[in-house]
């Protein structure tokens, strides 16, 4: 069974280039058509860690805003 993308049509890149809707990189993303499973698997996990982050961060920013309304 092979890998399916990640990508969830929320195509949109961040400061970083990295796509807010899938957490992959621009690289990343152009990688995927050529990649292996094993490539994709690195690649979904990388993305993962990226869209975890960026979500304790707009939550502690969103806390911080709270605190300051």
């Amino acid at each position: 069974m092979s890998v399916l993308s990640p990508c969830a049509r929320n195509c949109c890149l961040d400061q970083q280039d990295i796509c807010i809707g899938c957490g992959r990189t621009v690289q990343e993303i152009v990688r995927w058509g050529g990649a292996d499973d094993e490539e994709k698997h690195e690649i979904l996990m990388s993305a993962q860690a990226r869209r975890l982050e960026r979500e304790k961060l707009v939550g502690t920013l969103h806390s911080r805003y709270n605190r300051n309304s």
